[in-house]
C-alpha cells in the first residue's frame, strides 16, 4: 500500500513536471536568469566607469588653469550616478529604471565635455597618467554599450515569451510581468562613448 502511494507521488510529480514544461516554466526560469545576468554586466560596467572618475578628476586637478566648473560637474554627476540604490527590483520598476539612466547619461555628457575641453590643455594631453585613464575609459564605454545591447536582447527574448500564447498563461499564473528595457529618448545619446574624435580640434 505505501509503495502503491509512493508510486503515485512520482507519476503525478513526473505529470506536473511534464506539464510546467510543456507550458515554458523552464523558459521563463531560464530567460529571468538571463535577464538577471545581463543586467548585473550593465551595472558591472557602470561600476567600472564611475570607479575610474576619481583617477580622472585627480590627474585632471594637476592642471591648474582646467575649467573648474567643468571638473565639478563630472563630479557631481558622478555622486548623483552612484547614489542610486541598485536592487535586482530596479531592473524591474520602468519609473526607478528611467531614472538610473538618466542618471548615467549625465555622467556620460559631463565626461564627455571634459575630455572635449581636455584638447584645449596641452600639458594635459601630453600628461601620460592622462591619456592612459582617456583610454580605460573609452573601452568601459565600449564595453557599457555592449553590455546594454546584451541586455535589451535578453529582455526582448524574456517578453516575446511573456507576450506569447500559450505562455503568457504560464506568465499570468506565475506572476511575470513584462520587464522594462532600456529604451529611452536620449538612449543613443547616452551610449555613446565620452569621446570619439581625439584629432578633432576642440570646441568650447
Amino acid at each position: 500500500m505505501h509503495r502503491l502511494f509512493r508510486l503515485g507521488w512520482m507519476v503525478a510529480l513526473l505529470g506536473l513536471t511534464g506539464l510546467l514544461g510543456g507550458c515554458g516554466y523552464n523558459d521563463f526560469q531560464r530567460l529571468d536568469e538571463a535577464v538577471k545576468s545581463s543586467w548585473a554586466e550593465v551595472l558591472n560596467q557602470y561600476q567600472r566607469r564611475a570607479d575610474l572618475v576619481p583617477n580622472l578628476v585627480a590627474t585632471v586637478k594637476g592642471e591648474a588653469a582646467f575649467e573648474q566648473d567643468t571638473l565639478t560637474k563630472v563630479v557631481e554627476a558622478r555622486a548623483k550616478a552612484t547614489s542610486i540604490q541598485v536592487t535586482p527590483e530596479l531592473a524591474n520598476d520602468p519609473e526607478a529604471l528611467k531614472r538610473f539612466q538618466a542618471a548615467q547619461g549625465e555622467l556620460s555628457s559631463a565626461l564627455s565635455r571634459l575630455l572635449v575641453v581636455s584638447e584645449n590643455y596641452p600639458n594635459l594631453k601630453a600628461n601620460q597618467g592622462f591619456q592612459d585613464l582617456r583610454v580605460q575609459l573609452e573601452g568601459t564605454e565600449n564595453r557599457i554599450t555592449v553590455a546594454r545591447n546584451r541586455y535589451i536582447k535578453a529582455v526582448q527574448d524574456y517578453n516575446v515569451l511573456v507576450r506569447s500564447f500559450p505562455s503568457n498563461l504560464t506568465a499570468m499564473v506565475f506572476s511575470y510581468p513584462v520587464k522594462p528595457s532600456l529604451t529611452v529618448a536620449n538612449e543613443a545619446q547616452i551610449s555613446q562613448p565620452p569621446a570619439v574624435n581625439f584629432d578633432r580640434p576642440a570646441s568650447r
